[in-house]
């Protein structure tokens, strides 16, 4: 999620942190007021954020949500003003290595008491919640997660295929995709051509053909490894995805092709949790589609890791400070994240939380079952195509490189490799 503000920008001076119990007491004297910005103004994410709004104010609070339309740097551009301004929300969307870079451009709170009165970091996956607490505090709090790499299989093209077995490796995808061609299946891939999508492609590849290669190379940036056999195979999986694409879905968001994936004029999709919710919210059934884990070579399931969550900016007022207590208790609630998940197609932070019962679909299930496996064999790692692996500046350098050389087709995969870890170098 490309975010302007880069570290060598930030205003000077460390952010200062607010202890929670300061306002916590200030809750029971006065309404609780929220003021909020994120990018979710549409679709499930759109319903999820108003469903979690309703319940703030079924809590006695006064719900003040100001969504920003379009893709995360607009929202982040209104952020920016409002830091400089001296006015910021009480809270706002942010994620990743994101929260400690922006964190110092203004005082955050100090969540550590609401985080322990919920014993919120017993049930949240220790990487991730080291990227909310920087410095050793708790100053944002995730929701929800998806795994970036989740595989998404239209029914009416596996019939046409006549197949009935979820890839499990690269070679089991591209033995597929090659089936649905030849069953009439126009265009066996059905990913969208914006920037998130070819870095999703990417990172999909890499972290299915090797988790460890995908560590040193994406989220330690090891230059041997940039530009070792892995990059170079990547890439080449990359373009066989690239090439059962329709050629004309440039710049596209992924939604646009949904129905002709549920009527299986495309096949497969490799696209996060989110399209769950997407698919769900245009009209279409679960029946009509089937979500499992993306594909893996050593047959165990990497989970690529995105997570959205809130960051607290420190305020005076005592019923912004009463609305922050609040809100940080509904964020970690497993009602609420149950409610959230179910809208949007994300599973829940809290591992504690039972999707066995109705609301939850089997992607969903597996999701999670993949993520407890995942963590279990060391192939959890974090998603570059939204923001988690790397910041923002370096992680718009090497999805440049990713986004060229999905478009132009002379390109060779040695080369890419090549200007993939020329690019980590000018960035860093």
């Amino acid at each position: 999620m490309p975010i302007t503000t880069t570290r060598r920008r930030l205003l000077a001076g460390s952010a200062a942190a607010l202890a929670l119990p300061a306002f916590a007491r200030a809750q029971g004297a006065v309404k609780p007021r929220l003021t909020a910005i994120s990018q979710w103004s549409a679709g499930s994410d759109g319903a999820a954020i108003t469903a979690l709004g309703k319940k703030f104010e079924e809590k006695g609070g006064v719900w003040q949500h100001s969504p920003v339309p379009g893709f995360t740097t607009e929202m982040m551009n209104k952020l920016r003003a409002q830091i400089i301004a001296g006015d910021p929300p009480a809270c706002s969307q942010l994620k990743g290595p994101e929260i400690a870079a922006w964190s110092k451009i203004a005082p955050t709170v100090d969540l550590d008491a609401v985080v322990a009165a919920a014993g919120y970091e017993k049930v949240v996956a220790p990487d991730l919640a080291k990227l909310h607490k920087p410095g050793g505090k708790w100053i944002a709090l995730p929701l929800q997660i998806y795994s970036t790499n989740m595989l998404f299989l239209s029914r009416r093209a596996m019939d046409k295929a006549k197949a009935d077995k979820i890839p499990v490796t690269w070679a089991d995808f591209n033995d597929l995709a090659e089936k649905m061609k030849s069953g009439g299946v126009a265009y066996p891939v059905a990913n969208g051509g914006t920037r998130p999508d070819d870095g999703q492609k990417f990172e999909a590849a890499l972290a299915g053909i090797s988790p460890i290669a995908y560590r040193a190379a994406i989220m330690n940036l090891e230059k041997k490894t940039l530009e070792g056999p892995e990059i170079k195979a990547a890439f080449a999986q990359v373009r066989k995805i690239a090439d059962w694409m329709d050629p004309n879905v440039g710049a596209q968001h992924f939604s646009t092709n949904l129905k002709r994936f549920i009527d299986g004029d495309m096949g497969m999709m490799i696209m996060g949790g989110w399209a769950q919710g997407v698919l769900r919210n245009a009209g279409f059934k679960l029946e009509d589609f089937i979500i499992a884990p993306g594909p893996s070579d050593n047959a165990k399931p990497v989970f690529l890791l995105n997570a959205d969550a809130f960051i607290f900016w420190q305020r005076k007022e005592p019923d912004l400070q009463a609305g922050q207590t609040l809100m940080a208790q509904l964020v970690m609630d497993p009602a609420i994240q149950t409610m959230y998940s179910q809208i949007t197609g994300s599973i829940p932070v809290r591992t504690d939380v039972d999707l066995s019962g109705e609301g939850w679909s089997d992607g969903q299930r597996r999701t999670a079952a993949a993520l407890k496996d995942a963590i279990a064999s060391n192939q959890a790692v974090l998603s570059l195509a939204h923001n988690m692996a790397q910041e923002n500046g370096m992680t718009a350098a090497m999805i440049d490189v990713i986004t060229e050389y999905v478009k132009n087709k002379t390109i060779k995969p040695e080369q890419a490799a090549t200007r993939l870890a020329e690019a980590v170098e000018g960035a860093r």
